[in-house]
């Protein structure tokens, strides 16, 4: 929806949206589109050269970096930052597909850890290599240093923020 004529300095009431700016609404819609853009590359990219899932590599990368390759489910929720059906349905299929398996904690009856087999090292190891190259190229590659810092100290900014609004 087009913006009303407005600066991001303008006041709203409650009942009155604060709407973007042409260039903040610029900026938004350069950000989505550029994040499904990456996503739907990764995804396309890692589905073709591994048979893995954008999302099984992103549930991989930080077990095959684990102590043990073992994390707790709330663990990697946490880090993942989904939803916990999101990630409970996914950790049936990639358990089926033995990349992983899930185990009763030992210390906590009620928790999961969650285990990278030597399938899903063998998975992940094998699709690092085009898949650090597609991020190379589609970004890292253009970007110099101080571009990259930027980037990184953005999306910091507004992971931290997001966390703050807790919409969970």
């Amino acid at each position: 929806m087009p913006a009303p004529d407005s600066t991001p300095a303008e006041t709203s009431s409650a009942n009155t949206p604060r709407w973007l700016s042409n260039e903040e609404q610029q900026t938004w819609r350069s950000f989505l589109f550029g994040a499904r853009a990456m996503l739907r590359a990764i995804d396309k990219q890692l589905t073709r050269d591994s048979n893995l899932s954008g999302a099984e590599y992103e549930v991989l990368v930080p077990l095959s970096e684990a102590p043990g390759g073992v994390l707790r489910s709330r663990a990697l929720l946490e880090f993942l930052g989904w939803e916990r059906s999101r990630l409970s349905h996914l950790l049936v299929r990639m358990n089926r597909r033995g990349l992983i398996e899930r185990n009763p904690c030992d210390d906590d009856a009620r928790g999961l850890d969650v285990a990278i087999t030597p399938n899903g090292r063998e998975a992940i190891e094998a699709a690092a290599p085009t898949h650090l190259d597609l991020v190379r190229t589609a970004l890292m590659d253009d970007l110099t240093a101080e571009e990259a810092r930027a980037i990184n100290s953005i999306q910091t900014k507004l992971s931290a923020r997001l966390r703050e609004l807790d919409l969970d």
